[in-house]
């Protein structure tokens, strides 16, 4: 056998250096206890802040959309609206208009305000605040760019004490009070989610493991990692717009990740136990074997999340690094906190009283599996390309109020502008022009009202001397196929002048766009970045291309399962929410990122164990066989706790964290059981030995750099099974490695 030491990096390095981390928290414990703590403190005080520093629809600097908003706002420095819905009471009632027009003069000559206008002043903007029934009225309040939270309170308050006046029902709303929603019940959400999901899997972990004492680390672990997150997405929000919605989607990846690797790490250690090492020496392997597991798991995550960083939009760049930082944190968690923990808590939990049996419920399903591997094979197949079919006729929609819960003032208001006030209402398309308005209008006149898809030019509007606006009413759905057409038809003629196609569908259009262009290269680096990762774990050139191709058939179900529920309306009333005709534009890029990812922890724990097994002697069909046998109680647990983490953020109000919370829950719960359980068994089965070749250069670099090498461990005592037991390399087997066992 070659000497380790040629091998750069080599895992006797890597699980000597991890071996040596466990030791150090283990006799360290109370100080690295006391260091999660104060991380802990911190990230909570601070949660808070977190939220409030976030920003409601950040926006890009490449996406035309959002450089013509930029445009309107450098021309009309706002910094947005507060919009009252005046309704249940004639618009003429005279104690109704003496009230509303004594407010509006009133929170005109408030600091902050830029304008007060009603349905009772001079111009033709009063008519378009004046509903088409006329019971109902509109007062728009535009707030200075320079406006504090303070002032905008106090106006949303003024307007709020006009409720009950005259009789008439007030509601507030408009952009800004949107965005304060937005950010409150993400905030909401995301702390139900966690107490929620927190005793949920405290109790599992019991079920699974016989005791409280091992079922309680995976929870503070998870716990204290969720403080480590907040307290990275606090440091990312000072230096770049963090979305809202990133803040959920990090945190439910970092408890979903902590409690999957402070799971995998106990068990180990139980199992060392069991095999009659002490407390500190059963730390020590654990850390040399699970934690590495636990490391490599990371990097895969990372890896798949790192392709989001392909992208222009704000949103994926800061999900990007909000969650590759909390990767980092759940991996640094399970590699320090957990050892120290167990060095409190390891005498109290129990050991297994026998290994796990080689005969059980998982091996004698993977040989029947095996009896019919070609019809299982393609049967499932079949079932994950159906589930996934649906995802053909998805549809990409900006949902902008309908994120919140219709019990939301903000979405109130959207929903009876946009119903009642059709002046008033967003245009489904808006032409920024840097032009003058009799430029603007003769613009509007020869081009735009020309277009097939236009019904009508609702209006122009001079914003400065230099910038108008021309708001295009366009035939059927404001974001469907037609709307998108007529935003690719303003683009293609400009009239000679210098436009920007602004709007929802064009919104839409321009993530599209960004899809096609920047989406095959993400999807080239995630898929590139597991293959090789995957190929210096196995050694083989089958096993990742098989896995790559199972992971897109599970994330194929998840998105068709999002497509049924969010677009289709399945099961809309059991979830709570009303169906937008459509799936938010970000999420199946953020869904393929996650799942991918995350399914890929399950094929690193199942493979590990079944190429250590083929290492040790076994031929292909039994180390499946055993593998599954040793693995699918530990991978189904995983897959449990996930889908308990997820689909309890999946219960919040917030339509984007639902879409998510089942996305994820699904995709986990097809990967855990279908996938792991009956298609990687069947497959490897087909492939036999096969499963692991590898063109000869490629076997003498994996032998080189591969990060399958042996880790040397001291015995945990005489007739007690080693973790890891060198296996010589034959002729015929040059890349059988010795695997640490995990």
């Amino acid at each position: 056998m070659r000497n380790p030491s040629s091998a750069v990096p080599s895992a006797a390095v890597v699980g000597g250096r991890l071996a040596a981390i466990g030791r150090f928290c283990f006799r360290h414990r109370r100080w690295v206890l006391g260091f999660w703590a104060v991380v802990l403190v911190v990230g909570v005080l601070i949660g808070g802040r977190v939220f409030e520093g976030s920003v409601a629809g950040a926006s890009s600097a490449t996406a035309e959309a959002d450089r013509g908003t930029a445009v309107v706002a450098a021309a009309d420095p706002v910094k947005g609206t507060v919009t009252a819905l005046v309704d249940g009471r004639p618009v003429d009632d005279p104690a109704v208009r003496t009230a509303v027009e004594q407010a509006t003069a009133e929170l005109a000559a408030l600091p902050g305000v830029s304008s007060a206008q009603d349905a009772y002043g001079p111009g033709p903007g009063a008519a378009a605040l004046r509903a088409d029934d006329g019971t109902a009225s509109l007062i728009t309040v535009r707030m200075a760019d320079t406006a504090s939270s303070a002032q905008t309170d106090a106006v949303t308050h003024r307007l709020a004490e006009l409720n009950g006046t005259g009789g008439a029902h007030v509601t507030v709303g408009g952009d800004l009070v949107l965005q304060q929603e937005v950010k409150k019940q993400t905030e909401r959400d995301t702390r139900f989610g966690e107490m929620v999901t927190l005793p949920l899997t405290l109790i599992v972990m019991v079920l699974v493991f016989g005791g409280l004492a091992a079922a309680s680390l995976p929870v503070i672990g998870a716990v204290a990692s969720v403080g480590g997150a907040l307290l990275a997405m606090f440091g990312f929000s000072r230096i770049m717009d963090i979305d809202t919605s990133v803040l959920p989607i990090a945190t439910v990846l970092g408890l979903g990740l902590s409690i999957d690797y402070a799971l995998l790490m106990v068990n180990r250690f139980r199992e060392e136990r069991g095999h009659g090492a002490g407390i500190a020496a059963a730390v020590e392997r654990t850390a040399a074997t699970a934690g590495r597991t636990v490391a490599f798991s990371g990097l895969t995550v990372a890896v798949a999340l790192s392709g989001l960083f392909v992208f222009t939009s704000p949103v994926l760049g800061a999900v990007a690094a909000a969650g590759v930082s909390v990767v980092v944190i759940a991996v640094a968690a399970a590699l320090t906190l957990i050892p120290a923990l167990l060095g409190f808590a390891g005498s109290r939990i129990k050991a297994p009283a026998a290994p796990v049996p080689d005969e059980g419920f998982f091996s004698r399903t993977v040989r029947r599996v095996r009896k019919r591997a070609v019809l299982v094979t393609l049967a499932s197949v079949a079932l994950l390309m159906a589930a996934g079919a649906p995802f053909l006729h998805a549809e990409m929609r900006s949902s902008g109020a309908a994120v919140l819960p219709a019990s939301s003032a903000g979405r109130q208001v959207a929903e009876a502008v946009d119903q009642r006030f059709p002046q008033a209402a967003p245009a489904p398309v808006t032409v920024v022009v840097q032009a003058g308005a009799p430029a603007a209008q003769a613009y509007a006149d020869r081009v735009v009202a020309q277009l097939p898809g236009v019904s009508a030019v609702r209006a122009v509007t001079p914003v400065s001397d230099s910038v108008s606006t021309v708001d295009v009413l366009v035939h059927g759905d404001p974001q469907g196929a037609d709307a998108k057409r007529v935003v690719d038809e303003l683009r293609a003629d400009r009239g000679g002048l210098k436009t920007y196609v602004t709007g929802g569908a064009a919104s839409v259009v321009d993530f599209q766009d960004e899809l096609l262009s920047r989406g095959p290269w993400a999807l080239g680096l995630v898929a590139a970045g597991t293959l090789v990762l995957l190929f210096l774990m196995t050694g083989s050139v089958v096993m990742p291309v098989k896995a790559l191709l199972m992971n897109l058939l599970s994330l194929g179900a998840s998105l068709g399962a999002l497509t049924l529920v969010f677009q289709d309306g399945y099961f809309s009333g059991l979830l709570g929410f009303s169906p937008t005709g459509g799936l938010e534009t970000f999420i199946p890029v953020l869904v393929f990122a996650f799942a991918f990812g995350l399914s890929m922890d399950y094929e690193v724990f199942l493979l590990a164990r079944i190429r250590e097994l083929t290492l040790r002697g076994h031929g292909c069909v039994r180390a499946v066989e055993l593998g599954v046998q040793r693995s699918g109680r530990i991978i189904t647990s995983a897959g449990l706790l996930m889908v308990i983490v997820f689909a309890g953020f999946a219960l919040g109000d917030m339509l984007m964290v639902k879409q998510m919370g089942i996305a994820l829950a699904v995709a986990v719960a097809v990967d855990a059981t279908l996938v792991r359980c009956l298609l990687v068994p069947a497959a490897m089965s087909l492939f036999g030995e096969f499963n692991w070749w590898a063109p000869a250069p490629l076997r003498r670099l994996h032998r080189r750099f591969g990060l399958s090498e042996h880790v040397e461990l001291p015995a945990v005592g005489a007739g007690v099974e080693p973790a890891v037991v060198p296996v010589p390399r034959s002729a015929n087997e040059p890349i059988a490695e010795d695997l640490v066992k995990v």
